[in-house]
């Protein structure tokens, strides 16, 4: 029986009986999880410094780690230090936001540049997010990073020589 209503792909899975026809499986990409595993926010100036315009020197790190066959943990870290006119230190910000990725049917060749890329793109409006609020509740006007380039922050790691299959970038 129809409802009268356009007939959408059955978008289950890789696995959803409809590739009898000898197709390879999707690749795919989900977010199983995200979450905080490490914020630090240090206000050493608070009150006299919040008048204050800082100075800010801002840090990127990636992870990635293997927890199963399918099981990815990405690792974003963020560093915010705030420095005032005087090279006094004003804030300093230290996030590590990760996200659990479970990646079906992607290539060997290709599993480094989707952890490294496009799984911290996915992280990253959320880790800002957090970084904006914890500054803001510091009593200093929020800070908004501005987006990460992360294909050329890879592409800048792998020119270094510290490419491997899966790691640091």
């Amino acid at each position: 029986m129809s409802s009268g209503g356009t007939d959408f792909p059955n978008i289950d899975g890789p696995n959803d009986g409809n590739q009898g026809n000898g197709a390879e499986a999707m690749p795919n990409l989900q977010v199983v999880a995200q979450y905080i595993k490490d914020l630090s926010f240090e206000n050493p100036g608070a009150p006299a410094n919040l008048t204050v315009r800082p100075q800010i020197e801002f840090g990127v790190d990636l992870q990635a780690r293997r927890g199963d066959a399918e099981h990815f943990e990405v690792e974003l870290k963020l560093r915010v230090n705030a420095k005032g006119a005087d090279d006094k230190s004003l804030f300093l910000l230290e996030l590590a936001y990760a996200g659990l990725f479970r990646l079906v049917n992607i290539p060997e060749a290709a599993l480094q540049q989707v952890l490294l890329i496009q799984a911290p793109f996915m992280l990253f409006p959320f880790a800002r997010r957090i970084v904006a609020d914890a500054v803001r509740d510091g009593g200093m006007p929020p800070l908004m990073i501005e987006p990460i380039d992360f294909v050329a922050l890879y592409q800048a790691k792998m020119a270094q020589g510290q490419g491997s299959p899966i790691g640091n970038a």
